[in-house]
């Protein structure tokens, strides 16, 4: 099997004053090139600290993780911060666009980090916008898109980079039942037609449902990793371009 992610005996230790918080206890796991995980917990439960780690804005305090065989333990800021920029994509509870731009200029933007060429930087985010359904949306700032609209645009800037894994951290959160259906549609036809390995988290078990593995989290341990046999089909979202 192709190993993406390699987790082995990840700890997590927060000094809050004297106290010693242990966020992590020992979790280890791997997840496989194109599968589409749910991460579940409550609150606390140490979800949230897992998946910094993953997207290496957090350093565990003891432990391995390797993404594509690589290790950022001893990896400088600006090193952490080209690897986040070239193989992980982000999708965020807010969606975190910037108001004053357009769809188009919001998904250029990792592009402009990577030093794309600005000829081809237009291409490729337009391409990503297509792949979220986004045609003819490109010049809307936030404000003229609705919220699932909104969330198309976050998903097609991470996506634009060609990431190794996109990690989403409460994408519905914000969203209704029916524009979260379209949400997970999306990243159904992602991860079957495109291969894209997806890690998220959510609290909603019927948000859950739609990924292929559910892992949940508590007091800082995994306590059930199991494969989803039968991941409910979204009918909102998943049609092509």
């Amino acid at each position: 099997m192709d190993s993406l992610i390699q987790v082995q005996d990840l700890v997590k230790v927060y000094s809050l004053g004297e106290v010693e918080v242990q966020a992590l206890r020992s979790v280890s796991l791997l997840v496989e090139r194109g599968e589409f995980v749910a991460i579940m917990g409550a609150s606390g439960s140490g979800k949230s600290t897992f998946m910094n780690i993953l997207g290496f804005l957090d350093r565990p305090t003891s432990g391995q993780y390797l993404l594509e065989g690589i290790n950022g333990e001893n990896l400088s800021r600006d090193e952490l911060a080209e690897i986040r920029n070239r193989k992980i994509g982000f999708v965020f509870q807010g969606f975190n666009l910037l108001s004053r731009t357009s769809a188009l200029e919001n998904v250029e933007l990792p592009l402009v980090y990577a030093e794309t060429p600005t000829s081809k930087r237009k291409e490729m985010a337009q391409k990503a916008l297509s792949e979220v359904n986004l045609n003819g949306r490109e010049h809307h700032h936030p404000s003229q898109l609705s919220g699932g609209e909104q969330q198309r645009v976050a998903i097609a800037r991470a996506l634009v980079n060609q990431p190794s894994i996109l990690l989403a951290d409460e994408p519905t959160g914000n969203l209704d039942s029916k524009t979260s259906e379209e949400i997970m549609g999306i990243f159904q036809r992602l991860n079957r037609g495109m291969g894209i390995t997806i890690i998220m988290i959510t609290h909603e078990p019927d948000i859950a449902a739609f990924a292929k593995r559910n892992i949940l989290f508590k007091d800082g341990s995994i306590v059930d990793d199991h494969k989803n046999s039968a991941p409910t089909i979204a009918t909102k979202g998943g049609s092509g371009k």
